[in-house]
């Protein structure tokens, strides 16, 4: 069973399912030509909808995963950051091609980046965390 810490986490990240689902009705009006927009941000759009789908379900498996293992600190911890990346990788895709019509995306790229860094961290984190645990149990 899972620490009543990561019960929470967990019941948010399902709640943010809503928000994935309304990405993707979104997608789809950008697409059918309902909301105008480039063709850089429609694939950005499509970018940030699928890296929010997919670590969303990556971080509550790997969630799970750690708890049912009692993976020691600061691996579990450390391995919540996919949880992080799934908030700011899309965002990153997202916000940083909004407005008419841009040719490149601003600043806001770096979200992407960040997550980047902060998924990797918790993917090690989660994977040597197992390892450590696999080896000492």
């Amino acid at each position: 069973m899972l620490e009543s810490a990561h019960q929470i986490n967990a019941g948010i990240v399902l709640l943010t399912v809503v928000a994935v689902a309304y990405g993707g009705w979104f997608l789809v009006r950008v697409l059918s030509g309902g909301v105008p927009a480039n063709d850089l941000q429609k694939s950005f759009f499509r970018a940030g909808h699928a890296h929010a789908g997919v670590l969303v379900i990556l971080g509550l498996l790997t969630m799970v995963i750690v708890q049912t293992n009692d993976v020691a600190e600061p691996f579990a911890t450390l391995s919540l950051g996919i949880l992080v990346a799934a908030i700011l990788m899309p965002a990153g895709f997202f916000l940083s091609v909004i407005g008419k019509d841009p040719a490149r995306p601003n600043r806001a790229i770096a979200l992407l980046w960040i997550g980047a860094g902060v998924l990797t961290i918790g993917a090690v984190s989660a994977g040597v965390g197992l390892i450590v645990r696999g080896v000492s149990g």
